[in-house]
C-alpha cells in the first residue's frame, strides 16, 4: 500500500471587516496593509456579512480617525487628489461587500504606479472603480434635481431622501452653495443618517435613533399639509402635464420610482 501523501501547509485567508461608513473603511484598508500578511492573503468586506467563508479567519475593524487621515494623505501624496476623489466616490457606492477589496486592490496599483493608474482603464479594477464612482455620482447628480424641502418648525428645511448608494454627503456642498443662510437638513431614511446645516455655518453629518426617524417622517408628512411650497409643486406638476401624451413607462426610465418616494408632486 502506498503511503499517504504529506498534507500540503495552507495559509488561511484573512478578511477584515468594518461597517460600509468611509472612516471605517479607511481604517480598515490601514489596518489590512499594515498586517503584513501578503496581499493574496487578505480580503476586505463591508458588513453584514452575507455567507461567510469556510476556513478564514475574520477580523472586525473599528474606525479610526488617525489611521482614516493617514490613508487620505498617502492616496493624494502617492497617487493624485482625483484618485482620492474617485475612491471617496466609489466608497459611497451601492456595492454591498465586493467594493472595498476593489478599493484596496486599486490602492495596491496605485500607489505602485503612482497617478499613471488612472489612465489604465484596460485594467478590470481601474474599471470597477470607475464604475462604483459613476454608480454614486449619477445617483447624487439626479437628486440634486429631485430633493424635495418641506418647511417644519422654526423654519428649519428638511428634505428627505430613499437612495440606494450613500450620496448625502455628495449633495450637501451643493446645497451649501444653494441656501447657504438657510436652517437646513437633509436625510437618508435608508441609513438613518443626517447632513444637518445651521444657517451661515459648516455642515455636520449625525445618526438618527429609529425613534428620531419617525419622528421626522411623521412631521414631514403632517408638515406637507400646510407646505405652500409643496403645493406649489404639485400645481407646477399637473399644470405643464398633457394627459393625453401621458407615458408611466417613459418616466419610469427617466426617473425611477426609488427617487420618488419623497418627491412632493408625485404624492397623492
Amino acid at each position: 500500500m502506498n503511503s499517504p501523501a504529506p498534507k500540503e501547509s495552507r495559509n488561511d485567508m484573512v478578511i477584515f471587516t468594518c461597517k460600509d461608513r468611509f472612516d471605517d473603511m479607511m481604517t480598515c484598508i490601514y489596518e489590512a496593509w499594515a498586517s503584513h500578511l501578503g496581499h493574496n492573503n487578505i480580503k476586505l468586506r463591508t458588513e453584514p456579512i452575507g455567507t461567510m467563508e469556510l476556513f478564514c479567519e475574520y477580523r472586525h475593524v473599528e474606525a479610526d480617525k488617525e489611521k482614516t487621515e493617514s490613508v487620505i494623505r498617502t492616496i493624494q501624496q502617492k497617487i493624485s487628489f482625483r484618485a482620492y476623489q474617485m475612491v471617496y466616490h466609489a466608497a459611497m457606492a451601492a456595492d454591498e461587500e465586493e467594493k472595498l477589496d476593489s478599493i484596496y486592490r486599486f490602492l495596491i496599483l496605485g500607489f505602485h504606479y503612482g497617478r499613471q493608474i488612472l489612465d489604465s482603464l484596460q485594467n478590470p479594477i481601474v474599471m470597477k472603480i470607475f464604475e462604483l464612482e459613476r454608480k454614486a455620482s449619477n445617483e447624487a447628480h439626479i437628486f440634486r434635481e429631485c430633493i424635495r424641502f418641506t418647511e417644519m418648525n422654526h423654519h428649519i428645511l428638511v428634505g428627505i431622501i430613499s437612495p440606494k448608494c450613500d450620496v448625502i454627503t455628495l449633495l450637501a456642498p451643493n446645497f451649501v452653495d444653494r441656501l447657504p443662510s438657510e436652517d437646513w437638513m437633509i436625510i437618508d431614511d435608508n441609513r438613518r443618517i443626517a447632513v444637518v446645516h445651521p444657517a451661515d455655518q459648516p455642515y455636520y453629518l449625525t445618526s438618527l435613533s429609529e425613534e428620531e426617524m419617525s419622528e421626522f417622517l411623521a412631521r414631514e408628512s403632517a408638515a406637507k399639509d400646510t407646505d405652500s411650497m409643496t403645493a406649489l409643486w404639485k400645481t407646477f406638476f399637473q399644470t405643464i402635464g398633457i394627459k393625453e401624451r401621458k407615458n408611466p413607462v417613459c418616466q419610469r426610465n427617466l426617473i425611477p420610482l426609488w427617487y420618488r418616494k419623497h418627491m412632493s408632486e408625485m404624492q397623492d
